[in-house]
């Protein structure tokens, strides 16, 4: 998994900016991702690319488009110091893993990535360095492995 680095407060403008939010088809979203902040993301992201953050992740408007946007152009996971809480709830309500890491600084952009979810660590396997992050739950794990809030419901026929 290969990193893509941002700072604090990166806001859903900046990943599915305004003026050219137009569509709610992802893979036209995926075209538009970071494409005022980062020109370069949405053509050299790759699938299974994790998205590094500092602090604040997602802020701004409560937009949809911003997680789906991501994981349509691959991101296997966002991993951020904070994140907005509905960023948040809008990424694992489409089965997107977001990851909260209090050492997300230590990860740089280029650093091949593993991530446990469940036991809350994540690898820097080029610099042989382990971080430990907030484990998700295993209802958000459940979530995610089905595809999304969505898919979950369909398959459980509700929560439980």
């Amino acid at each position: 998994m290969r990193v893509w680095k941002f700072g604090d407060n990166i806001n859903t403008d900046y990943i599915t900016p305004g003026r050219l939010n137009l569509t709610d088809d992802p893979r036209e979203l995926a075209k538009i991702a970071f494409k005022e902040y980062r020109p370069e993301f949405a053509e050299k992201v790759k699938p299974g690319d994790v998205i590094v953050a500092g602090k604040n992740f997602g802020c701004g408007s409560s937009r949809e488009t911003a997680p789906v946007a991501l994981k349509a152009a691959g991101i296997r996971a966002v991993i951020a110091k904070s994140f907005a809480r509905i960023f948040f709830r809008n990424a694992i309500n489409i089965g997107l893993p977001v990851i909260i890491c209090k050492d997300a600084d230590k990860i740089e952009e280029g650093d091949v990535l593993e991530i446990n979810f469940k036991e809350g660590w994540i690898k820097i396997l080029n610099r042989n360095l382990v971080l430990r992050c907030e484990k998700l739950p295993d209802f958000i794990l459940d979530i995610i492995e089905a595809g999304g809030l969505v898919n979950y419901l369909k398959k459980h026929k509700g929560f439980g």
